[in-house]
């Protein structure tokens, strides 16, 4: 039986010289690929009280906005920089190679909601502490962050848990 991992291509080189990249558009096109990532990223969040999913740009898209429908809870994307058109927030944060700037609605969440915060992939943590940030300035609380792949050697998890913050992932792989 396949794992997600399974369904996961590397490519080597990519975007940059000694970058492993791990691509899930081969998960996302398979359905049973697909089917497998969605049930075991929510899984830990049936039951909960949440009321919002963040997807970080671009893949947290695609798998938050399906956590969100499995959940019977909103959608809220967190873009890059100038993608929205209504009046937002930003945030600056630091790639693994450059810097970028993400931004939200301001109206996106309300005080006191609780939000899951879903991307498909965990490295240095850089995006989802920026989008932690963003949720954190509108009065609302990060419940939780969940990931399809985690690159361990770059201290992503860590991060992330040394902020308070529940992480769950589904795989990780080794190396950068």
């Amino acid at each position: 039986m396949k794992t997600v991992k399974d369904y996961i291509r590397t490519i080597p080189d990519f975007p940059h010289e000694g970058i492993m990249f791990r691509d899930v558009t081969t998960l996302f096109s398979d359905p049973r690929g697909l089917r497998l990532a969605i049930d075991q990223l929510l899984e830990p969040y049936v039951g909960q009280k949440i009321d919002k999913v963040i997807g970080l740009e671009a893949r947290g898209f695609i798998l938050g906005g399906a956590v969100a429908h499995q959940l019977g809870v909103g959608f809220v994307p967190v873009r890059k920089k100038g993608k929205l058109p209504g009046k937002t927030i930003s945030q600056d944060y630091k790639l693994e190679y450059g810097e970028a700037t993400v931004e939200i609605h301001e109206d996106a969440l309300e005080a006191g909601e609780r939000v899951l915060i879903v991307d498909d992939l965990l490295a240095t943590g850089g995006t989802a502490v920026a989008g932690i940030k963003l949720v954190e300035q509108l009065g609302a609380q990060v419940v939780s962050c969940a990931f399809v792949v985690d690159l361990p050697e770059l201290g992503g998890r860590k991060v992330l848990t040394d902020m308070g913050l529940d992480v769950h992932t589904i795989c990780d792989f080794e190396g950068a």
